[in-house]
């Protein structure tokens, strides 16, 4: 039965064209834009004022760890490059349980609501005993705040003792993991363009897997027709992991293993060269290019405009927040932006890129063209946000000021046409009570 229409009137601005007064939603729909000057031709539309309101497409989050919320700013960490750093982090992740990850995956979805995320992706690849159904926790928890989400069966099959870094207490064997991927599949995974639950298979990295499983999750994927993923090109020490012990490069490795296409899209792709680019391009494999990451860490800075130029699509990931310390995406545009802007200049990046990355561009990586845009036929997501903070004040252009002024919590937010985020808060969720149990799981993991 269809519902009331709702017409978002008169915004402050709007990231779309044709639609000065607005647009109207219907049931999960964008049914029409507003045109200056014009009323709505849809009978019965409801108004909703959004004349203090600046109104964006629904912001897309491709890569993600929510667990390591558990594990922000710690020391062991701190000041590490990456390899280092998860050698660091392992033993502690090692202790996660399934209250710790409830906990963790509200936390981060939480966070990610209020920055103006509509949905988002999680990677999640740690399976210490007793934490099987890691899947299920995080499905629960988004059903719960009504997020989309494209959660993802990670994986890890080789512990220090055959060569990679994660210890043995958080890897798993190959048929456990392969059956599970496809037990998470038919269980959760849903399709269509209203899908608010999606799952995606993700080993973690080249050198956290053996070929064989890389190989057999991309045949799994391409039978179960769903998304792949994995992190590549991070560092020039996965450059060096990767001819040493495969005797090629990344990329070559991830084609070899059959990877490389329009199914998969890759976390980071810093160190990727001209010919490789082409080949990225050419497969539509596409790109999540995580800033505030990568600065972090020093591992890079993702060469997004000879990327585009090769055709490969970018979109935008906060990462795990034990390598960013956060999840708010809004703030990730930013640091995007002013990363880039620092490499290519005034000319060749603006703030309109790092808002098309956040949202086109993510949902070419997600596989969800009815997504990151607003327009007739789309999903109504939406992030909604006020300007009467003390950094907007002054501003001259309500979009520009979103990412130069440093925009950070949304006041509304809207999934398929439902609001999910309401004044600023996610109605239901306790935030004092969350960070209370956050806190205490994460105090007990990292030992007092």
């Amino acid at each position: 039965m269809s519902t009331t229409p709702i017409w978002i009137k008169d915004p402050l601005a709007i990231l779309a064209d044709g639609a000065a007064r607005g647009i109207v939603i219907r049931d999960s729909r964008i049914v029409e834009l507003v045109a200056a000057g014009a009323e709505p031709a849809t009978p019965g539309a409801v108004a909703y004022d959004a004349s203090a309101h600046v109104v964006i497409p629904g912001l897309i989050n491709t890569h993600h760890h929510f667990y390591q919320t558990l594990t922000r700013a710690l020391p062991a960490a701190m000041d590490r490059e990456l390899f280092p750093w998860l050698k660091a982090l392992y033993p502690v992740w090692a202790k996660l349980t399934p209250e710790a990850l409830d906990a963790a995956v509200t936390l981060a979805m939480a966070e990610l609501m209020l920055s103006g995320c509509t949905t988002t992706t999680d990677h999640h690849y740690v399976f210490p005993a007793g934490l099987e159904d890691a899947v299920g926790i995080e499905v629960a928890a988004a059903r719960r705040l009504g997020i989309r989400v494209l959660l993802t069966r990670g994986s890890m099959n080789l512990s220090e003792r055959d060569g990679g870094l994660p210890p043995d207490s958080v890897v798993q064997d190959e048929d456990t993991i392969l059956a599970d991927s496809e037990r998470v599949v038919a269980i959760y995974h849903e399709r269509g363009p209203d899908a608010m639950v999606q799952i995606a298979l993700a080993p973690c990295s080249p050198f956290s897997v053996t070929g064989s499983l890389m190989q057999k999750t991309a045949a799994l994927a391409d039978k179960l027709d769903v998304r792949l993923h994995t992190h590549l090109a991070e560092t020039e020490d996965e450059n060096r992991f990767c001819e040493e012990m495969f005797g090629c490069r990344p990329l070559d490795y991830l084609e070899q293993n059959g990877w490389l296409g329009p199914r998969t899209w890759l976390a980071h792709g810093i160190f990727f060269n001209a010919e490789e680019m082409k080949r990225l391009g050419k497969a539509k494999t596409t790109i999540s290019h995580c800033a505030c990451s990568n600065q972090l860490l020093a591992s890079g800075c993702c060469p997004v405009c000879e990327m585009e130029e090769a055709g490969v699509g970018i979109g935008l990931g906060v990462d795990g927040s034990a390598s960013n310390d956060g999840s708010n995406l809004m703030q990730e545009v930013r640091a995007a932006f002013l990363l880039q802007r620092a490499r290519y200049g005034v000319t060749r990046i603006s703030h309109k890129d790092a808002l098309r990355w956040a949202t086109e561009g993510s949902a070419a990586c997600v596989g969800r063209p009815e997504l990151g845009e607003i327009a007739v036929g789309k999903a109504a997501d939406l992030a909604l946000f006020k300007l009467d903070e003390l950094r907007f004040s002054g501003a001259g252009d309500p979009i520009a000021a979103l990412v130069l002024c440093g925009a950070h919590c949304a006041d509304r937010v809207m999934v398929g046409g439902r609001w999910t985020v309401v004044d600023g808060a996610i109605p239901g969720l306790d935030i004092a009570g969350l960070i209370s149990r956050h806190s205490a799981a994460a105090k007990t993991m990292r030992g007092g």
